[in-house]
């Protein structure tokens, strides 16, 4: 027997921003793993016997129409359409349904640029409600009408313009656009005040009726909350991958090729380094406070940056050069190295293979061993230190010393993550005694936790590579809130030391925990905020476990197998103890699935 419930599904609107995807295909069109939005809608409403179904078309509604017709050749639906879709809004289309829709029951709306689980649907077709919206936990990226609730009955609706600067979403929750409304509700108060207002505000929302109706105390609205179900609003492009990163099988291609912009999906990252204790909420607030006068004001010139940055090293300005992230060097580097022979580690950072792809390499698998440089013959020499993904540290007075001795090469040493180490930075030793041949680089956006500030350093006494960065490097490098966090950093050295205390801490009981996982064949101590672990597991093991641990526990890994010439080998990025204590209980906890026999 069906369900006794009528259907509406508001699809008219031209979705101005979804452009330019939407320039000649409707939003609802767009596919999610190979199937229309609005027909994920209809299935789940036919799954569950919800076949009365009315369309409110307007901006392509012959396609709309062919599209539904092709796909559900069994269901009559019925059609209202909206001509002035580009100049109203949903509160016309949802009156003009309300007005020529036949009353049969009771009422589902949905908005048709929603893609949601069936658990989803099934939470307000069995909610014990008359009316009742569909409502989640308000989490940051989500944007539109808020309500608050009271127990299970929502006390007010905010829309948009309504939610001010200071405004407060902690106890808000976010309306889905999924509504189930008795007929007599729907086609009595409800259908009344739409026709009222949109004699005079056709520009207008039909939520803004509903706030009306629940100030007013017509009627009451209650709200079913959802726990953790998926689903997603498609609003804009971003919001069409975020969707496709929920609901198609294809999680980790989608983080893979992305390589950051992580804070729109709901992923645990133990992929990317970071420090997890730096920032301090005291720097955090210092920076929000001067935002609303960072982001209109021009930078620095890089001559002040330097000094700003020279500050923080307590160094001369003249040897150190402010970047915007070393990945700026990279192309520079290339560029004033071309035609010298270089020699750096494999493996390493990605990088250094990509701008000196002719480079020897000398390998870390994992360990160095610096008696094989002595008879080097390359002109310019890398050391990663400590290196990624080994935590291979060298020496640094082993390395000043080297240059010393070998003033024909140029000796190029990335220290991005040395203050996690136990071994000092080559900087003070150039203060205090200079070597021409050494160029220190340095990512800030790892050693303190602040990847989307991108800002780095380099210190040199090469005089020729200063030039060389002089000339390249543009007079407004960084932006004005990494430079504002150069000059706040200044205020806490203390807790950035302690910071760095606590990451050696964790990474500590982080290996001593990791040990206990079957499947780890040897795990390595290292000198950076990360774990090197060697596995036994096969390839399609391995694939199988990142998988699983992406699409059941929100666990994005880094296998790093493709660095090393043999093995399966996986790298953990140090996170904060609870973090890693779950990590650690779903490692041990999980059984890798039995390799195929031939």
């Amino acid at each position: 027997m069906g369900r006794n419930l009528q259907a509406i599904i508001l699809a008219a609107g031209y979705a101005r921003r979804m452009r330019p995807l939407t320039n000649s295909t409707h939003k609802t069109l767009l596919e999610i793993n190979d199937e229309s939005v609005l027909s994920h809608i209809i299935q789940k409403l036919v799954k569950n016997d919800i076949t009365d179904i009315t369309l409110v078309l307007g901006y392509l509604a012959d396609e709309l129409k062919e599209h539904v017709e092709q796909r559900f050749p069994d269901i009559v639906f019925n059609y209202v359409v909206n001509e002035d879709y580009d100049t109203t809004n949903n509160l016309v289309s949802l009156h003009m349904a309300l007005e020529e829709v036949e009353l049969r029951s009771d009422v589902i709306i949905i908005e048709s640029d929603l893609i949601y689980s069936e658990e989803v649907l099934q939470q307000i077709l069995n909610s014990k409600y008359e009316n009742v919206a569909l409502v989640d936990h308000f989490q940051p990226g989500m944007d539109g009408t808020v309500v608050s609730i009271n127990g299970n009955q929502i006390t007010g609706v905010i829309p948009p313009h309504l939610q001010g600067e200071d405004f407060n979403f902690n106890d808000k929750f976010k309306t889905l656009n999924i509504y189930k409304f008795s007929s007599e509700f729907c086609f009595g108060p409800f259908k009344d005040l739409l026709s009222h207002y949109t004699s005079s505000r056709k520009d207008s929302y039909y939520e803004l009726m509903l706030g009306v109706i629940i100030y007013l105390r017509a009627e009451t609205i209650h709200a079913e909350i959802l726990n953790g179900e998926k689903w997603a609003e498609i609003d804009d492009p971003n919001d069409l991958q975020i969707a496709r990163y929920k609901f198609e099988n294809k999680p980790k291609k989608i983080l893979d090729e992305a390589y950051g912009g992580f804070w729109n999906y709901d992923v645990t990252d133990f992929c990317y380094l970071r420090n997890m204790y730096f920032p301090p909420s005291a720097m955090l607030s210092e920076l929000k406070n001067n935002l609303t006068k960072t982001i209109f004001e021009y930078g620095s010139s890089q001559k002040i940056l330097n000094r700003k940055m020279s500050y923080f090293l307590e160094c001369s300005e003249d040897h150190v050069v402010c970047v915007n992230g070393i990945s700026q060097l990279y192309p520079i580097m290339r560029n004033h190295f071309r035609g010298r022979s270089v020699l750096h580690p494999s493996p390493t950072f990605g990088d250094y293979f990509r701008v000196f792809p002719e480079a020897s390499h000398y390998y870390d698998e994992v360990g160095i061993d610096t008696t094989d440089f002595e008879n080097t013959e390359e002109e310019v020499i890398i050391f990663v230190n400590p290196n990624n993904p080994t935590g291979s540290m060298v020496s640094s007075e082993w390395i000043y010393e080297f240059a010393e001795t070998h003033p024909d090469k140029t000796i190029l040493v990335d220290e991005s993550f040395i203050d996690f180490s136990d071994e000092p930075s080559l900087v003070p030793m150039l203060m205090k005694k200079p070597v021409q041949n050494v160029i220190v680089i340095t990512s800030l956006s790892k050693i303190m936790g602040i990847a989307g500030l991108r800002l780095g350093y380099c210190y040199t006494h090469n005089e020729e590579f200063l030039e060389t960065l002089r000339n390249e490097i543009p007079i407004w490098n960084i932006n004005t809130i990494a430079e504002n966090f150069l000059e706040i950093l200044l205020k806490f050295r203390r807790e950035y030391g302690e910071s760095l205390v606590h990451v050696k801490a964790d990474r500590e009981s982080f290996f001593n925990e990791l040990r206990k996982v079957d499947f780890i064949k040897h795990l390595y101590p290292g000198g950076g905020n990360y774990l090197l672990a060697e596995l036994t597991l096969d390839d399609e093991q391995l694939s199988d476990l990142n998988d699983h641990f992406l699409s059941e526990h929100n666990l994005y890994l880094k296998p790093v197998s493709e660095k090393f010439r043999t093995g399966n080998w996986m790298r953990f990025a140090v996170h904060n103890p609870t973090e890693n204590e779950n990590l650690v209980q779903r490692l041990t906890e999980y059984s890798p699935i039995s390799t195929k026999t031939v």
